[in-house]
């Protein structure tokens, strides 16, 4: 078994990974109680939800690697950076992950998708609701708060210093002079 299929064929045999599938489980009931509507992604443990925040919608796909007993939460942007916005929106990731307590933004620069990234490493315990709230949350709530920022510098060329001082409310500080 690669830790991606369940096997189904009726025996009452224990699963190699059980507590990577029994959290697999927990995360699908969690996003079911909890109002997210979750759909399986083929060939994946893993769900895609919809998150509307106050700023945006996002697709946010939760995927469990059974195997490792890991759990990554992407919170993925709807538009694509233009290539010539991928290096002013770089600056811009650097200088918002700098201080980010759980999770990160990433961007894909084949591309220019934007996510934002959480992850737990559940091996030996249990991914209880709790700590699936206290992941998700986190993540689709910062990617809200800096919604206008990556949209702003993405399209509308909004330089990322002016873009974080309009996030976080701190002032526009250049270089340190050596």
């Amino acid at each position: 078994m690669d830790g991606m299929e369940r096997p189904n064929d009726g025996e009452d045999v224990k699963l190699e990974h059980d507590n990577g599938w029994a959290a697999y489980e927990n995360v699908q009931q969690f996003l079911q109680v909890d109002g997210w509507f979750p759909e399986d992604i083929d060939g994946l443990t893993a769900f895609s939800a919809r998150y509307v925040g106050t700023h945006a919608e996002f697709r946010v796909v939760a995927h469990i690697n059974v195997e490792l007993e890991q759990m990554y939460v992407y919170v993925i942007f709807a538009d694509m950076i233009p290539v010539e916005r991928r290096m002013a929106m770089a600056e811009l990731i650097t200088r918002a992950n700098y201080g980010l307590r759980i999770g990160n933004f990433e961007m894909d620069f084949r591309d220019g998708e934007v996510r934002y990234k959480a992850s737990i490493d559940f091996e030996h315990a249990s991914l209880t609701h709790p700590l699936l709230k206290n992941l998700l949350y986190p993540a689709v709530q910062t990617s809200d708060r800096y919604y206008r920022a990556i949209s702003q510098v993405g399209f509308a060329g909004l330089e990322p210093e002016a873009a974080i001082s309009q996030v976080e409310g701190r002032p526009v500080v250049g270089p340190e002079e050596d």
